[in-house]
């Protein structure tokens, strides 16, 4: 039994000892005493062990007799809110992840969950099954290798350094998405697609999988376009010289680097660059070949132009126009 006579729903079945049942959750869910949500339904099913907490100051409570692994937040309450309880979480169990849900958020909003390092931060609507994955994930992962780490951030330009893990590559693509939900003027959806693909690379060939290895990673918005710009610690390639990736060859015969793929061991795929250039408007790569530009032009329309020209075009009778 908890403090106010209920006993809490673990996903499992139920146990003589509220406690001992408590002691073996990982998740904990903070949802104002409102059982049987989709999200529970979801854990369920994968059989990830939960308890439920009404309130932050519930949560703190048995966040101090019982060592979760993951805090989930009140889908309710604002991102402001959740960071404040994710430090004092991190005085409690230092070692928990926190997946912070909100009704909304601004772009200001979503940085300081990502300078926070929390696992995962999503705004309404939620997809329950996503946020389930992302908790189980949080359970299973290396604390020492899943750190994004913010370098520089504004709506304009975000920059980021990261372990070379999948699970961290995942972790920044659904904060882009999210952070793109928050401008008033987004890219095309497919080009997270894109950068998701040559994220995946820099990964795997650059990093060689590596998770003690680091890449970076920056977005930019400019008046007129989308950038992302990944650099991996690898040695490079020759866009041009790649006979595992289906870009080698002639449309009529992009199937022949699988026969490649196949005698080298590698898995199954081969179509990231391939892709990624039909989606992005440029895709360039340095000489070295282990840092990339993805490009995406957007339409300027005359009321953007006429901003842009206002706050950053000098007047010609200015002091500037005489230099």
């Amino acid at each position: 039994m908890d403090s106010s006579g209920k006993s809490e729903p673990t996903g499992k079945s139920e146990s003589n000892e509220s406690q001992d049942r408590s002691a073996e959750c990982r998740v904990l869910l903070i949802d104002n005493d409102r059982p049987g949500g989709s999200l529970e339904e979801q854990l369920t099913s994968i059989r990830c062990s939960f308890a439920r907490a009404s309130g932050s100051a519930d949560a703190l409570r048995k966040l101090r007799r019982n060592p979760y692994a993951v805090v989930v937040t009140d889908p309710d309450t604002s991102i402001h809110e959740d960071l404040a309880l994710v430090e004092e979480i991190r005085r409690v169990r230092p070692s928990a992840r926190v997946i912070v849900l909100a009704p909304n958020g601004t772009p200001e909003d979503l940085i300081a969950a990502l300078r926070q390092q929390v696992f995962l931060c999503q705004c309404a609507p939620f997809n329950p099954k996503e946020i389930a994955r992302y908790a189980v994930s949080a359970i299973e992962a290396d604390r020492s290798l899943a750190g994004i780490e913010v370098l520089s951030a504004d709506r304009s330009w975000v920059s980021v350094r990261m372990n070379c893990d999948i699970l961290n590559a995942d972790r920044l693509t659904a904060f882009f998405k999210q952070f793109q939900m928050t401008l008033p003027e987004r890219p095309p959806e497919e080009m997270m697609i894109a950068f998701e693909e040559i994220l995946s690379n820099a990964i795997e060939h650059g990093a060689q999988n590596d998770p003690s290895k680091l890449l970076e990673v920056a977005a930019v918005r400019t008046a007129r376009a989308f950038v992302f710009y990944i650099s991996d610690p690898g040695k490079g390639f020759r866009p041009d010289a790649i006979p595992h990736a289906a870009i080698s060859y002639p449309v009529e015969d992009l199937a022949s680097h699988i026969e490649i793929r196949n005698r080298a061991g590698m898995r199954p795929g081969g179509y990231g660059i391939l892709m990624a250039s039909g989606i992005v408007d440029e895709l360039i790569y340095s000489e070295v070949g282990n840092e990339v530009l993805l490009i995406k032009h957007m339409e300027v329309t005359e009321d953007r132009r006429a901003k842009f020209e206002e706050s950053w075009i000098p007047n010609r009778s200015s002091d500037l126009m005489e230099c």
